[in-house]
């Protein structure tokens, strides 16, 4: 019987409230969470998941993250392997947007676009440890950022907790929450944590089933930003994993970006509210994800340009080594 690894990715909100929170020492370190033989590996670095370790359906412990050996490799990684993306993660066009009647132009890392933030969004910033609770019932870390007016291009002081909780059985929780202080400002986070699970290296995951609680998606150009705000329905396309298909059924009929094969595309989550938006199979290992989310999008990338990137214990990752299907705002 597979054991089901669920992922938890909890609430993503903005308040206009002012508050204030005192600033501690900031200083980069590893912490685990463990319970039983469940174990996650969280950094402050990037508020990074660098590992999870479960086992398969013999009992045998495997990593299912993709990523790197040291924090130095973390900190040049250029693949967001485990980070939390923001302050707007994905792709916005030429990095501007309209707030209030007011034109904003954010740092562009994307050739002519913005993405997860800029050069130096979420993922590249050291976030402050608050709580680190490392034993009990459900062993958790709550990470703290100030992200600052202007940081990146954004409007206002925005404040930031990320907390990731390990429960029985097999339950990684992911909470979030902003707070704009002075200024409106777009936020839009994602935990941007490439799986595979057979282990991490242990090849691609397009023989991985795939099931998405979503009846549509939002179709992409080839610079992978939305096409002009269109809403499809997912049936009778490459896009259609509403019953459990192999991720590689058809990843060779759709492209990825710049000349790719592959997928990086946004779904539009059927339903509201905190419900299962994914499930993930690999009948190889026995191991199984599922995915429950409170927001209204998810999006699907299969590692397309991973290419001979060092990963974890000199491991190489070729394409479509890992899958992520982080939830977040379309």
């Amino acid at each position: 019987m597979a054991r089901v690894l669920p992922f938890l990715a909890l609430l993503y909100l903005v308040a206009s409230t002012l508050v204030y929170v005192s600033e501690a020492r900031k200083m980069v370190g590893i912490y685990m969470l463990k319970k039983g033989d469940f174990s996650v590996k969280v950094t402050n670095w990037g508020a990074t998941i660098m590992s999870i370790i479960v086992p398969d359906n013999k009992g045998n412990l495997a990593d299912v993250v993709l990523g790197k050996d040291t924090l130095a490799e973390y900190v040049n990684d250029t693949a967001y392997f485990g980070p939390l993306s923001g302050r707007v993660a994905q792709r916005m066009a030429r990095g501007r947007f309209v707030l209030d009647g007011k034109v904003y132009h954010t740092y562009i890392n994307d050739g002519r676009n913005a993405i997860h933030g800029g050069h130096r969004g979420f993922s590249k910033v050291i976030w402050t440890v608050k709580e680190y609770v490392a034993g009990g019932d459900s062993p958790y870390i709550t990470l703290y950022y100030r992200s600052f007016d202007g940081e990146q291009g954004f409007p206002g002081d925005l404040d930031v907790y990320a907390t990731y909780q390990v429960s029985s059985p097999y339950v990684l929780s992911i909470r979030t929450n902003a707070t704009a202080l002075n200024k409106a400002t777009p936020v839009n986070f994602l935990q941007h944590v490439y799986l595979n699970l057979g282990g991490q290296g242990s090849g691609d995951v397009l023989g991985h089933t795939l099931q998405l609680s979503a009846s549509r998606y939002t179709p992409m150009d080839e610079e992978l930003l939305p096409s002009s705000g269109r809403v499809d329905p997912v049936a009778g396309t490459n896009y259609d994993f509403r019953t459990p298909t192999p991720i590689g059924a058809r990843i060779r009929q759709v492209m990825g970006g710049k000349g790719v094969r592959g997928y990086d595309i946004n779904y539009v989550i059927d339903g509201e509210g905190m419900r299962k938006v994914a499930v993930a199979r690999d009948g190889k290992s026995g191991r199984a994800l599922e995915l429950w989310a409170n927001q209204p999008a998810m999006q699907l990338y299969t590692g397309n340009f991973l290419n001979h990137t060092q990963g974890k214990g000199g491991k190489l990752y070729e394409q479509y080594g890992g899958v992520t299907t982080p939830s977040s705002r379309p």
